[in-house]
């Protein structure tokens, strides 16, 4: 049986399964939003889920894809608060909850670098109406990669160069995850493999994302090659582990947990 693999529908995604749907015989996916994946794996529906890298604490059986990763080290442009005041003034955020990492990541910058308590309040991802319900809003994915804020007159705060500014550590938003033993030293490399594919075919994705829109197809390859990065090495592990202690730390998960990967690391 091939093994199933959940996958975020997001543009980010691509490199990491690209050439994978032509390897029937080993895997078969399915798309959906990052807290869908983490939902997928819990429920046993998926074998391997792309899944926000919180989702990982909440399963002590889960382990890690080594070397593989949804990751940023500066800007990464498609997580973002957008607002109409800057951050010391911001009394009311909305809420993407369409990945919980993101969220996290908020509410520890909120309470550790801008020094906010403000409301959090959970919509669905339209920008215009989230702002004038809210002083500022999360939005992630590509809604937020091409979001006009400029004719909104909005503010973009980018939380992965926040939380560099922060903690001078990469960020690492989501992973290849699943339960101890589903993952053998051949589907570690195949993953490998194909991230290293897709992201050699950045121009090519983004062309087929947007075969009749060149400007964002120009916008995603730059935003591929250049925000994005998809490994999981030692600064990125660094990251991960200060993520899962601040989180702790403020209260959004009980406790931090080592790293714990397939095969050897």
């Amino acid at each position: 049986m091939p093994i199933r693999l959940g996958a975020v529908s997001f543009l980010n995604t691509r490199p990491l399964v690209y050439g994978l749907d032509r390897q029937q015989e080993r895997f078969s996916i399915r798309f959906d939003v990052p807290s869908r994946c983490a939902e997928l794996l819990t429920e046993n529906k998926v074998d391997l889920g792309l899944i926000p890298s919180i989702e990982y604490l909440h399963d002590p059986d889960y382990r890690i894809v080594p070397g593989v990763s949804i990751a940023s080290n500066g800007p990464v442009a498609s997580v973002a608060l957008f607002s109409r005041r800057q951050p010391p003034e911001i009394a009311s955020i909305a809420l993407d909850t369409s990945s919980r990492t993101s969220v996290a990541l908020l509410k520890i910058l909120c309470a550790r670098w801008f020094e906010i308590q403000p409301q959090f309040v959970a919509m669905e991802p339209n920008l215009p109406a989230m702002v004038k319900k809210c002083d500022a809003a999360l939005v992630i994915g590509d809604n937020a990669l091409f979001a006009d804020h400029d004719a909104l007159g909005l503010e973009k705060i980018d939380l992965g160069e926040e939380w560099v500014g922060m903690t001078g550590l990469p960020f690492v938003y989501a992973f290849w995850a699943g339960r101890d033993g589903v993952a053998g030293s051949d589907a570690v490399m195949a993953l490998q493999d194909a991230r290293d594919r897709g992201v050699a075919a950045t121009s090519t994705i983004a062309q087929q994302s947007f075969p009749n829109n060149p400007g964002r197809a120009s916008i995603a390859d730059r935003y591929l090659r250049e925000h994005i990065k998809y490994a999981l090495g030692r600064p990125e592990e660094a990251g991960l582990r200060r993520f899962y202690e601040l989180a702790a730390e403020i209260g959004v998960v009980p406790e931090k947990r080592e790293l714990e990967f397939y095969g050897v690391h």
